[in-house]
């Protein structure tokens, strides 16, 4: 999805004007997550299925946590990630790919079609908990540790897909980044929900930092939550002296590369961006480009990994 969050979608505990007027829109996204929720036959599978999706638009983790995951099981099943052709998500079908086999269909059911043909064992379907046609083995939530859920309203008025309420259907959460208090609340929230759920934490590891604590960067992103790059920079003690900021998904053009290298000439730096948006530019046009390349490690991972081959 190409936009920009609007900034009153995260103020924590004040609700906006803005808010207020478009929560009769908000209403129409309740009623038919209810029906959605409540209504709809589901269809099973001879497969085991996890899905790895998200209530909160933007930035959550969702996709190291599925390369995490594929990771993991390919070792024992012949594993699939499942993802829905969205032309805007190429980005993420190409940082996937480099790694595992991918299905990229029109729809989730092509998709397990065409793994039933190829004698798949496990799939993990990178984002679809609001595809309610599917009965999932497991459905793991993400959330990050400073956005969580917002303002705490659903789209429009807030960033929230459907409801926090909706955590009651699923089985994990996973919040991502240093826990606050904000987030130690948050849980304590979720756990008054359902308190069932099994709630781990994990975080962003850089994995070839090293080669960039000498230069000096501008850098740019087109991510969910453009701060979580910047903030990783910041404590790894990675000099950049600017910071280009695009809609999540960016498709970057040939006049915006040229921008932002002339840009780094200019301030005698170098370009630095994330392995997602990396991914997104043109192999024509990644020439003088670096790229901070992050795995997500599950903190209790162990524990983690026994409650899901528990429920496989």
């Amino acid at each position: 999805m190409k936009f920009s969050k609007p900034k009153f979608w995260d103020k924590r505990g004040r609700i906006s004007l803005f808010s207020i007027l478009l929560l009769p829109f908000s209403l129409v996204a309740i009623i038919k997550n209810y029906y959605e929720n409540n209504k709809i036959k589901k269809n099973f599978y001879d497969l085991k299925t996890i899905c790895v999706g998200n209530i909160y638009i933007g930035g959550t983790g969702k996709t190291p946590l599925v390369i995490n995951l594929a990771s993991h099981f390919k070792k024992r099943f012949r594993t699939y990630i499942i993802k829905k052709n969205y032309i805007s998500h190429i980005d993420e079908k190409k940082l996937l790919e480099s790694k595992h086999k991918v299905i990229f269909e029109k729809t989730r059911e092509l998709s397990i079609a065409k793994a039933e043909n190829d004698r798949a064992e496990m799939l993990i379907f990178d984002d679809g908990l609001q595809e309610k046609k599917i009965n999932y083995d497991l459905k793991i939530v993400c959330f990050n540790s400073l956005k969580l859920d917002g303002n705490g309203l659903v789209i429009p008025a807030g960033p929230l897909r459907e409801r926090l309420n909706s955590i009651k259907n699923y089985d994990v959460v996973l919040i991502n980044g240093d826990l606050n208090k904000e987030s130690k609340n948050f849980i304590n929230k979720v756990k008054m929900i359902n308190p069932y759920i099994k709630i781990f934490t994990g975080k962003y590891v850089p994995k070839n930092h090293s080669k960039f604590k000498k230069k000096k960067f501008i850098i740019f992103s087109g991510i969910g939550n453009p701060h979580t790059f910047s903030d990783t920079l910041k404590s790894l003690k990675i000099k950049f002296y600017g910071y280009e900021k695009f809609p999540d998904h960016y498709d970057y053009k040939e006049v915006d590369l040229q921008r932002l290298k002339s840009l780094a000439k200019l301030r005698n730096c170098e370009l630095l961006t994330t392995e997602k948006d990396y991914f997104r530019i043109k192999k024509s046009f990644r020439k003088n480009i670096n790229f901070l390349k992050v795995e997500l490690l599950v903190d209790q991972e162990k524990q983690f990994y026994k409650y899901l081959n528990e429920r496989l």
